[in-house]
């Protein structure tokens, strides 16, 4: 790319806008053409993706990768491809959280990783139960789990129903309580459960 010499400071940043959208859309583009060829055509390998594109095949594959963890109404415009990446390992729920707040925030990718880094080891390591390792004294114990827990997690799906704005809700709700949406549930269902018995 050859610019000219008098080119202006508020051009040039118009510019780089425009080819980070253009980088950014391309990998979505890239995903969504390669999973077209795999479905419609069966590709298989992707030699002929790397002949056709020059691009390497780990790269290719995180493209289909990410793209296939995110319907085109589940992606938001006003993020990059590499915000979307950062949280695919998530259930869907918690992909449409962090992303919502990654969007409200206006988070970079990394600080967004930092926040769902730290979400995550706050899910690991309760507000009661200190982290291992620490100055603490003395770790508070976990409560004894109920028999039959084994039974329990072997039987870990359920599928519900609800509105798109009654996952939102329960979502952010969820958000509140430190918890992922299917564990919040969990939790709400194990204290209904616990008043009807009592």
């Amino acid at each position: 790319m050859v610019f000219p010499q008098g080119l202006s400071e508020r051009s040039w940043e118009r510019i780089g806008a425009s080819l980070r959208e253009l980088t950014n859309s391309s990998a979505w583009w890239l995903g969504d053409w390669l999973i077209f060829g795999e479905t419609t055509y069966g590709l298989r390998r992707y030699r002929e993706a790397i002949e056709r594109t020059g691009l390497d095949y780990q790269t290719l594959r995180n493209y289909a990768w990410v793209a296939r963890r995110f319907d085109h109404h589940r992606r938001r415009d006003s993020l990059s491809f590499a915000h979307h990446a950062e949280v695919t390992r998530l259930s869907p729920p918690e992909q449409d959280y962090w992303l919502r707040e990654a969007e409200q925030r206006k988070w970079s990718r990394n600080e967004l990783r930092r926040a769902v880094r730290a979400g995550l080891a706050e899910q690991s390591h309760p507000a009661d139960i200190p982290p291992s390792g620490g100055d603490e004294k003395q770790e508070t114990p976990r409560p004894a789990e109920p028999a039959g827990a084994d039974e329990c997690r072997k039987a870990t799906t359920l599928t519900i129903e609800l509105s798109a704005a009654q996952l939102d809700h329960y979502s952010q709700v969820a958000a509140a309580h430190g918890l992922p949406v299917d564990k919040w549930v969990a939790q709400v269902l194990d204290a209904a459960d616990d008043r009807r018995t009592a």
